[in-house]
């Protein structure tokens, strides 16, 4: 169930349990992608999942209000070739997702952040930010997806949320193809 996956890497095995417990059947459909509308991709499809938590409600101090925030995949390796990456959602304000390239020297959650709390989207591969359908677009809402296929070498890549503040706050994550 990619309910329990999504919420226990962002939050923990407990709270993944707890998601289970109080989003019960009816959630886990809602949660697994299938009531979402995302058709059948090709290739290779990596699951990520993004989430914001609590905000002043949970003690966060990000400005953005979103609290806790986490950018996770359901696999962080992969063939080259068609890669469909498909962000989900389960936070509580918008998100979106953006595939870099990472250098030989670059790692992940490290690009520097300018005076507009973003990093330099230079040399992005492509992004997953509409809400219900592929490609770009103003984010995507809370309790949906988007998506967007690519066509990536061998090589290391970062994927981020870069909304203002999102990557400063911990929404990044490296993928590797070979």
């Amino acid at each position: 169930m990619l309910a329990a996956s999504a919420w226990a890497g962002a939050f923990g095995q407990g709270a993944a349990a707890t998601a289970r417990t109080r989003l019960g059947a009816a959630g886990s459909g809602f949660l697994s992608g299938s009531s979402q509308g995302v058709p059948d991709l090709p290739g290779t499809v990596v699951n990520v999942s993004l989430t914001s938590m609590g905000g002043a409600m949970m003690g966060g101090r990000n400005p953005m209000g979103g609290g806790v925030m986490r950018l996770g995949v359901d696999r962080a390796t992969m063939p080259a070739g068609s890669v469909s990456f498909v962000a989900t959602n389960f936070g509580s304000i918008d998100h979106e997702l953006a595939i870099l390239p990472l250098g030989d020297n670059q790692r992940a959650g490290l690009r520097p952040i300018g005076a507009d709390s973003k990093i330099s989207e230079e040399g992005s591969l492509g992004e997953a930010s509409a809400s219900g359908r592929a490609g770009a677009g103003d984010g995507i809402r809370p309790g949906s997806s988007g998506w967007v296929t690519l066509t990536l070498a061998p090589g290391r890549y970062e994927l981020v949320c870069n909304l203002p503040g999102h990557y400063g706050a911990g929404m990044s994550t490296e993928l590797t193809v070979s």
